[in-house]
């Protein structure tokens, strides 16, 4: 399957929902890198790294949570980045 990296917009009820606590609470356990943060807009904006199926499944199972409504979710894979070592919230 191989690693890949993913740069993410989400758009929806992604704010005040507990997105990004429910994101690196996801990310952690599957083994993947990267960071989540709040835009000005209201948008969510994410970049994520590891087995092409853990970052699969995170982007299936996180708009499945509960309070998150995920209206639309614009992805491009992107370059890895080498070193990183865990998920995080970034501001």
């Amino acid at each position: 399957m191989g690693t890949i990296r993913m740069h993410v917009y989400f758009s929806g009820r992604v704010q005040g929902v507990g997105f990004r606590f429910t994101a690196c609470r996801l990310a952690r356990p599957l083994g993947l890198t990267g960071w989540v943060k709040n835009l000005w807009d209201g948008r969510v904006e994410m970049e994520v790294q590891g087995e092409r199926t853990a970052v699969e499944r995170l982007l299936r199972y996180l708009p499945m949570e509960r309070f998150i409504r995920v209206d639309s979710m614009d992805t491009k894979e992107i370059s890895l980045k080498e070193g990183e070592r865990d998920f995080r919230e970034i501001y």
